[in-house]
């Protein structure tokens, strides 16, 4: 972070009332003084200083020519990041990378004058991509991205700033969701419940839920205040290996695309057998889940007791210990699970059991998963 321990007096009163803005518009992400927000206290950088010579001359840069096929909005929208003493005054309170994963492995970095979210490779020396500022103080991802969401944005043809935040919101509960239910979430079974209709000129690619199957509410009726907060993530040495393959192609698209891919009523025989059991085992819940909530992984107080049929026999309650590593956000949850009544079946099409109940044949009792159940039959009682 640059400073300089004098200001000209002319363009000081303009320099003292952008700093404001910016610290304002910082602190609805998780930037104030003395104060929680978001859960992340952050300091704001109150004096008054004075941004590089090199910052500043970018803005007479001329704008980036060849991107007319995307919408006008996403274009002209410049970042708040250019400025470096504000990346790094927020970087320095936000966590952006998983635990136990270096930080070596990539940089982030500011975007110039005339970058925009929407911009390719161009001049860059290094792999590099765009992210927003919500997508972690908000959505919580985390850097590197796993396989399964890298298998989303390969499947939509989308880089990860294409993608809108509450469509992120979707794959992020979706994925916390799963692992709460010992499930391995796998792209097609996500993309399952959704259509989507890219737009032209491109714009940002939303997830349309599927009203007669979907299973997640919405993060938000209206995400705000997300479209000026992006920056670059620069793929170094040590980070080849988590975001690109081995001819060194990327593992996910890092530049938007002006053709991703349009999804409509997608059919449980597009599913292969992996698919076809996380998408069985959601269909079989009640009503939608509150996908702010799994983000925020506020689901932890809720009991890990279910009600199963063991073998046809009569149900009994049985408790899903949470498995050491993880679920971690969701450590327990109540299967509330759809029934012949409600006139809906499973990907498969096969009739569910009562309402309330899981069935549990024997081959689909995991490894890790202990059920103990007291044998209260007549003989054992004698």
């Amino acid at each position: 972070m640059s400073s300089s321990s004098s200001v000209s007096s002319s363009s000081s009163s303009e320099s003292t009332e952008s700093d404001r803005s910016k610290d304002e518009r910082l602190g609805g992400e998780g930037t104030c003084s003395g104060v929680v927000t978001s859960g992340v206290p952050m300091e704001v950088v109150r004096e008054v200083r004075e941004d590089p010579p090199e910052e500043l001359e970018e803005s007479n840069w001329p704008a980036k020519g060849g991107y007319g096929w995307v919408a006008a909005d996403v274009r002209d929208q410049s970042s708040l990041f250019r400025w470096s003493r504000l990346l790094n005054s927020w970087l320095n309170c936000t966590p952006v990378m998983s635990r136990g994963v270096s930080g070596d492995i990539i940089s982030l970095e500011r975007v110039s004058a005339v970058d925009r979210v929407c911009h390719g490779q161009e001049g860059a020396t290094e792999k590099v991509f765009y992210m927003y500022m919500c997508h972690f103080s908000q959505l919580l991802v985390r850097l590197p991205l796993d396989d399964f969401t890298m298998g989303v944005l390969r499947a939509l043809n989308v880089a990860p700033s294409q993608l809108h935040p509450n469509s992120w919101a979707y794959l992020q509960a979706f994925r916390i969701l799963c692992e709460s239910l010992y499930l391995e979430p796998t792209p097609y079974a996500f993309l399952y419940f959704y259509d989507t209709r890219p737009r032209r000129p491109t714009t940002w690619l939303s997830l349309i839920s599927r009203p007669s199957i979907s299973r997640l509410d919405a993060f938000s009726q209206s995400f705000k205040h997300f479209k000026d907060g992006y920056f670059k993530v620069v793929v170094k040495e040590g980070g080849k290996s988590h975001f690109l393959n081995a001819d060194g192609s990327t593992k996910f698209p890092f530049s938007w695309t002006n053709n991703p891919s349009r999804y409509k009523d997608m059919g449980v025989e597009e599913l292969s057998a992996s698919d076809k059991e996380v998408v069985g085992m959601l269909l079989k819940f009640v009503d939608k889940l509150p996908t702010k909530g799994l983000v925020r992984g506020i689901w932890r107080s809720l009991e890990s007791v279910v009600e199963v049929h063991v073998h046809g026999e009569t149900k009994r309650k049985a408790e899903l210990p949470p498995r050491p590593g993880k679920g971690k956000d969701v450590k327990k949850i109540r299967a509330a699970l759809l029934g012949t009544a409600s006139g809906a079946g499973s990907a498969s099409g096969e009739k569910l059991t009562e309402a309330g109940l899981i069935e549990l044949p024997e081959i689909s009792v995991r490894k890790d998963i202990s059920i103990d159940l007291p044998d209260t039959s007549s003989e054992a009682r004698l």
